[in-house]
C-alpha cells in the first residue's frame, strides 16, 4: 500500500477555487479506530460553512481535512470487529472538525461511527445516503413520530435533505406538501402531493398539516409553528435561511397552544438505524436523488457547485 494519499487540508477560510489537493501521509491505525479506503463521499452545507468561516473557530482542529460522511471499504480493521475489504459507511461524530474527515483517499475513523452496509446501491449512490438520509430518518420518525395518516409539510424541500424526506415520507404512506422559495424550482417537487411557492408566510395558505419539517430554520420557524394543526409537531432540522438563532423568541407566545416543537441533531447515528435506512431504501426500490457527481481531482469544481446552491440533489465526489 502507498504511504501517502491525496486530501484537501484546510487551516484558514478557503474559497472553492483554492480547495487544492495536497499529498500527506496515510494515517496509522490505532486501537478503537479503523482505516477506511474511501470510494465516494457526499458533500454537505455544513462543510461549506466550515470551509468559508467556521475554520476560524478555536474548537476546529487545524489543519483539518473536511468531510462529515463517506462510503468505502475497510483498509485496516485494527482491533475492531470489521474485516479488510468490508463495505462500510461513516458519518458525524466529529468527522471533519475534531479529527480528519472524508475529503481524502483514506480516513482514520472511530469504530463507533463506522457501520457495515449491505445494499444493492452503487458506491456513488451509497455515498449520497449516510448524513442526508440519517437526518431525514431521525427527523421524521424519532422527532415527528411520522405515521401513514399524517399530512407532512417540508419547508425548504428542494435541498438534498428535503428530497430524501419526500421520498421516505411518501414511501411510508404520508401526504406531503413541499415548499421552495424559487418559482423555477417548483417542478423539482413533483414527488410531493402538493408543491407550494414559499413567500415567507404560509400559515394563511395551508390547512390540515399535522407534522412539519423545518429546513429553512429560524428565519421561518415562527410561521411554520402556526402552520400545523393543534396537536401537531414541528421539527427544526435545517438552517438554509442563513439565520441560526431566534433572538427574542418567547416560547409561551410564539409556540401556539397544543403545538409541539422539537429539533434533530445528527451527531449520534447507530448501527441499527443505518441498517434500517438501507433496508428501507432497498425494500422500496428507492435511490437517492443525486444532482452532480465529480471525480476527486475536480474538488474545486465540486466545492464551487456546493457554494452556488444551484445543484438539485446531492453532490457526490468519487475516488
Amino acid at each position: 500500500m502507498n504511504t501517502t494519499m491525496k486530501a484537501v487540508l484546510l487551516d484558514r477560510p478557503t474559497e472553492a477555487g483554492n480547495a487544492e489537493l495536497c499529498r500527506i501521509p496515510i494515517p496509522k491505525v490505532k486501537p478503537g479506530w479503523v482505516l477506511v479506503r474511501i470510494k465516494a463521499f457526499g458533500m454537505n452545507h455544513s462543510e461549506k460553512i466550515l470551509r468559508l468561516n467556521e475554520i476560524r473557530a478555536d474548537y476546529i482542529k487545524k489543519p483539518i481535512i473536511p468531510g462529515i460522511e463517506c462510503a468505502g471499504e475497510i483498509a485496516d480493521p485494527s482491533d475492531s470487529r470489521f474485516t479488510a475489504g468490508q463495505r462500510v459507511v461513516a458519518l458525524m461524530g466529529g468527522m471533519g472538525r475534531s479529527f480528519h474527515g472524508s475529503y481524502a483517499e483514506y480516513a482514520l475513523l472511530p469504530v463507533h461511527h463506522v457501520f457495515a452496509v449491505e445494499s444493492e446501491l452503487s458506491w456513488t449512490e451509497m455515498a449520497a445516503v449516510p448524513e442526508t438520509y440519517f437526518t431525514a430518518w431521525g427527523s421524521l420518525f424519532e422527532c415527528l413520530c411520522l405515521k401513514p395518516d399524517d399530512t407532512l409539510l417540508i419547508r425548504g424541500a428542494t435541498c438534498a435533505l428535503g428530497c430524501a424526506a419526500i421520498q421516505i415520507a411518501k414511501a411510508a404512506g404520508c401526504t406531503v406538501t413541499a415548499t421552495t422559495h424559487k418559482q423555477s424550482r417548483l417542478p423539482l417537487l413533483a414527488q410531493a402531493d402538493k408543491a407550494v411557492l414559499d413567500t415567507g408566510k404560509l400559515s394563511d395558505m395551508l390547512n390540515g398539516i399535522t407534522k412539519a419539517l423545518e429546513l429553512v430554520g429560524p428565519k421561518t420557524l415562527p410561521d411554520t409553528l402556526c402552520c400545523v394543526e393543534k396537536g401537531g409537531i414541528v421539527c427544526s432540522t435545517g438552517i438554509l435561511g442563513g439565520v441560526y438563532t431566534l433572538n427574542g423568541f418567547d416560547p409561551i407566545k410564539d409556540i401556539p397552544n397544543g403545538v409541539y416543537l422539537t429539533g434533530f441533531f445528527s451527531n449520534y447515528p447507530t448501527e441499527k438505524i443505518m441498517r434500517d435506512i438501507f433496508e428501507f431504501l432497498d425494500n422500496h426500490s428507492l435511490k437517492p436523488a443525486i444532482g452532480a457527481v465529480f471525480t476527486f481531482d475536480r474538488m474545486k469544481e465540486a466545492c464551487a457547485a456546493l457554494d452556488s446552491g444551484c445543484v438539485n440533489g446531492k453532490i457526490v465526489v468519487t475516488i
